[in-house]
């Protein structure tokens, strides 16, 4: 190619010749590297994540909550709720949650359930019939009534009270209840007491509408 010279510099000038016809491609790559350089410069750094517990799948209300149906995901901490749950194996749900979805603890059944409606207090409801208490699901608006098996009349204790979770793995027993189903509703304070009062002496059921 270029006779007459050392092998070196016919080498050297291979070489330049070589650079010389692919310098638009050589160019062009080059500016490519600089733009993604410069984009990495001025994007964003990612944002800051916390680890939060959320549903490893579907889970509907009342289900009492084992390692299995939780899993940790990292969250934008930004965008994570402040009553995120630290912990809720062993806890039963009040509400369904979805696959994914942040365990929080409005949705366990708890002292955090009163934060789903304030002013109102949390009652723990035990319906003598228990395909009755199948029936709710929370969320549901309902009228609490009482029939004295005595006398057998009947009178509304709470209306329009609203179902907060239908816990379906509580025990029975001397600590649990016997028979029946429990639920629970938040409900007045004043509408409380009578709950509690008739749930000691009368037949309590419920009624609704949907």
């Amino acid at each position: 190619m270029f006779p007459g010279l050392p092998p070196a510099r016919r080498r050297l000038r291979a070489v330049r010749h070589q650079l010389l016809r692919r310098r638009r491609l050589i160019a062009a790559a080059l500016t490519a590297v600089a733009v993604l350089a410069a984009l990495r410069t001025l994007a964003p750094p990612p944002p800051d994540t916390v680890d939060v517990l959320v549903a490893a799948r579907d889970l509907p209300s009342g289900t009492l909550l084992g390692d299995d149906d939780l899993a940790l995901r990292a969250y934008p901490a930004a965008l994570a709720p402040d009553t995120a749950a630290e912990a809720a194996a062993g806890r039963v749900l009040a509400a369904p949650l979805g696959s994914g979805e942040v365990v929080t603890d409005a949705r366990l059944v708890g002292p955090g359930l009163a934060d789903a409606q304030p002013g109102r207090t949390v009652v723990p409801v035990r319906l003598p019939d228990a395909g009755m208490a199948a029936l709710l699901r929370p969320g549901d608006q309902v009228d609490l009534v009482a029939t004295d098996p005595g006398s057998g009349e009947t009178s509304l204790v709470a209306g329009d009270v609203t179902v907060l979770a239908t816990p379906r793995d509580v025990p029975e027993g001397p600590t649990g209840g016997s028979g029946g189903a429990l639920v629970v509703v938040a409900a007045t304070a004043t509408e409380a007491v009578r709950i509690a009062s008739a749930g000691l002496s009368q037949f309590l059921t419920v009624s609704w509408e949907r």
